[in-house]
């Protein structure tokens, strides 16, 4: 019998007590000596007519808490060294647990798990079954029973550590471990399945069977790795350094690999996935979707400022003549959604932009050095025509207005829509105070108009009732009426309307606010214009919201 280390080949071991020795040495020559850890394996091969062809890796136990010199992280670095070996399948996982911990909790059972869910690689061994509490055993679990494995459960008893420092002999140590199981009432009727030798044979049979049953896979694989070796050789058999073809032949392949790594990250892979943030496609998918719809909603405008805006458009339509309810001026329509949607340009050039920088972050994820600059500038060619195209699709939409859109609600449609709702208000009339003229509130409150019923404000007045609502004669009167006319102070003819007459609120300083009035007629004009420019402006909105990403995709993205 003797030994043999890979880190010393020329000698041999026969004294088994310099093998432990050296496996303590090297070990401290490579982890030091305050329990640190090494991936590096020891190799070491014993030969013995004792023993069975056997290959047997030795796997740290799984520490929780760092001693010594071990990392921080040293649970995560002994699980990560223990998956390198056990995720092959040409190999047998011995998943070894203590007889007096809950299986359940077993780290060897879980981790096997993790990597042989079906159990086909997986050998249980239980430990310590001399060291359980008296009254209890491990008949369930070695019986296959508790937790079921496939290749089911191995009982051993080892050496103590009183036996080891005491240097108990192997051979006394496995007779002892014979006449435990033959003595101890749960495992005698399993005693010939118990212990280490028959673990032993249970290993070499199942290793040889796996082999078995690996070694044509394995053999295919070898001889397509052989295959593809020797091509490779065959290229460099008249291989010149300096020869231009093959220079050009890199560079192509450089281009070539680049595609196709540029092509996965658009277009999405199930290789090299990134786990911590969106990358390439995924984050161009989120500024179609997300960023630019949130760009054009933030295009926030002062309804104010908007409302005035079409009053000076329609005044400035009807010019010198006086401004009638009969028509509401489609000109006016036409040059506010035309100002609204030239205000689109800046969010669409924005958009391309965001596609742009993340097009130049995902070439230089997927390329060597040689081809950043190249791809750089390649990416900044498409950009000026993708603009203009970009540009040409709000001059379209700014070249014709379409009002026969089937999703706009169009001016007669608005004003039926109106009609009907105030058909539908008149019900709602019913005992309305009559309409009286606004008392005057104490400074800093906001006074009730007069006609508003008590929790439903009424419709807005029609044209018939302007001639109720004219100017005070008495300059004490106080409060504004319908549309910036004085509050009435007297009760109206016909006492019983009751129309909605907006609040007059103070500052807080008092002063009245010095709001935007109008006359009824065009301050209706300018709510139907604002709500057309609303709904046509929204189906502007929903076109390109469509368009954009088909646009940067064809013209810039897949050229």
């Amino acid at each position: 019998e003797y030994a043999e280390f890979l880190h010393c080949k020329s000698k041999k071991f026969t004294d088994f007590d310099e093998v432990r020795q050296e496996i303590e040495a090297e070990t401290d020559r490579v982890t030091g000596t305050n329990k640190g850890i090494s991936p590096v394996p020891i190799n070491l091969r014993v030969y013995s007519p004792h023993v069975l062809n056997l290959t047997l890796i030795d796997l740290p136990g799984i520490t929780k808490v760092p001693v010594g010199d071990q990392p921080q992280d040293i649970e995560y670095q002994i699980k990560e060294m223990i998956m390198q070996f056990i995720s092959r399948e040409s190999s047998l996982i011995l998943a070894v647990t203590p007889a007096n911990m809950d299986l359940a909790n077993s780290d060897a059972l879980k981790m096997a798990k993790e990597v042989d869910p079906q159990g086909l690689r997986t050998i249980g061994v239980i430990t310590k079954l001399d060291l359980m509490d008296e009254g209890t055993d491990a008949r369930d679990v070695l019986e296959n029973k508790l937790l079921p494995l496939r290749r089911g459960y191995i009982g051993v008893v080892n050496r103590s550590q009183k036996d080891i420092d005491g240097k108990k002999d192997i051979r006394a140590a496995l007779a002892a471990e014979r006449k435990f199981f033959l003595s101890h009432p749960a495992y005698r009727h399993m005693a010939d399945r118990m212990g280490t030798p028959h673990l032993q044979k249970v290993l070499n049979q199942q290793l040889t069977n796996h082999i078995r049953e690996t070694l044509p896979s394995l053999r295919s694989k070898l001889q397509s790795q052989l295959l593809s070796l020797e091509k490779e050789v065959e290229e460099y058999k008249n291989f010149r350094p300096d020869d231009p073809t093959r220079k050009t032949k890199a560079l192509l392949q450089m281009v070539q690999q680049f595609g196709v790594d540029f092509e996965k990250r658009i277009e999405g892979s199930g290789d090299q996935v990134d786990t911590l943030e969106l990358s390439g496609g995924a984050r161009i998918n989120r500024i179609f979707h997300e960023r630019f719809p949130f760009e054009l909603v933030k295009m926030e405008f002062d309804e104010k400022d908007l409302r005035r805006e079409i009053s000076y458009a329609i005044k400035n339509i009807h010019g010198v003549r006086q401004v009638t309810g009969l028509f509401t001026p489609d000109l006016a329509f036409e040059a506010i959604v035309k100002k609204q949607v030239v205000k689109l340009k800046e969010p669409c050039l924005k958009c391309v932009d965001l596609v742009i920088q993340e097009l130049i972050n995902t070439v230089r994820q997927c390329t060597s050095k040689v081809l950043i600059s190249l791809s750089q500038q390649r990416l900044a060619l498409p950009n000026a025509p993708l603009s203009s195209q970009i540009l040409l699709l709000i001059d379209i939409e700014l070249s014709y207005i379409n009002t026969n859109h089937e999703d706009f609600i169009g001016f007669a449609k608005y004003q039926r829509n109106t009609q009907t709702n105030k058909k539908r208000a008149i019900p709602n009339q019913v005992g309305c105070r009559r309409a009286r003229a606004a008392p005057s509130a104490p400074s800093g409150r906001v006074r009730r108009a007069p006609g508003i019923c008590r929790g439903r404000e009424r419709p807005a007045p029609t044209l018939a009732l302007r001639s109720v609502l004219l100017r005070s004669s008495s300059p004490k009167t106080g409060g504004i009426g319908i549309a910036g006319f004085p509050a009435v102070s007297r009760r109206a003819p016909g006492g019983n309307l009751c129309p909605a007459l907006p609040a007059q609120t103070e500052n807080e300083d008092g002063a009245q606010e010095n709001t935007f009035s109008m006359d009824p007629q065009l301050e209706r004009q300018v709510e139907t214009i604002r709500n057309l420019v609303d709904s046509y402006v929204g189906i502007i909105n929903k076109s390109i919201r469509d368009l954009m990403p088909k646009t940067i995709m064809h013209l810039m993205i897949n050229n």
